[in-house]
């Protein structure tokens, strides 16, 4: 399916959903690394089959077999960080902040692209999954790279349009 496949499939009650998917092919706030890298990550991470397969298609168009195993590596260490750590945000009991995590990351280490990109896409699905611990810890890291808070907006708001677009496929 192609992204614009997937506008169609858009209904005009989100009209706006389809104006913002539009967007962001055009948007040059970031680098292309960047952002194909957060099409794959967050249509992954939307959990639609749909969008999906738009997202992870069109970012093959534009990002080499590393770059997009990077991006779906993003997707996959990030769904279990984001529960994990989101429990510890969550949880009222804080022993279990005092005790190891015991989850393997090293893809965070060597992800195989540029770290701050990789940091990028993985903020990304954390704002998908919703895990402020995670959100704030990989702002951090942008921000210590130097990357600025218009990207840093722009690969949320990203985001934002993507988990859209996959709530306006489901509900026609």
């Amino acid at each position: 399916m192609s992204l614009d496949a997937l506008k169609n499939q858009i209904a005009d009650f989100a009209k706006d959903v389809r104006l913002n998917l539009s967007s962001m092919a055009s948007d040059e706030t970031l680098t292309p690394l960047q952002k194909y890298g957060i099409f794959a990550a967050c249509g992954i991470a939307s959990r639609n089959p749909q969008v999906r397969q738009a997202l992870v298609a069109e970012a093959a168009q534009h990002l080499d077999e590393t770059s997009l195993n990077a991006a779906k590596s993003a997707a996959a260490i990030m769904g279990m960080n984001n529960v994990y750590y989101r429990f510890l945000h969550l949880a009222s009991n804080e022993e279990f902040r005092t005790m190891p995590a015991k989850l393997r990351m090293n893809v965070i280490a060597n992800p195989g692209v540029p770290k701050q990109d990789f940091e990028l896409w993985s903020l990304a699905v954390s704002a998908i999954n919703g895990c402020g611990m995670c959100i704030d810890a990989h702002e951090a890291e942008l921000r210590k790279a130097g990357v600025s808070s218009q990207s840093i907006q722009a690969a949320v708001r990203f985001a934002a349009i993507i988990q859209s677009a996959a709530i306006a496929v489901e509900a026609a």
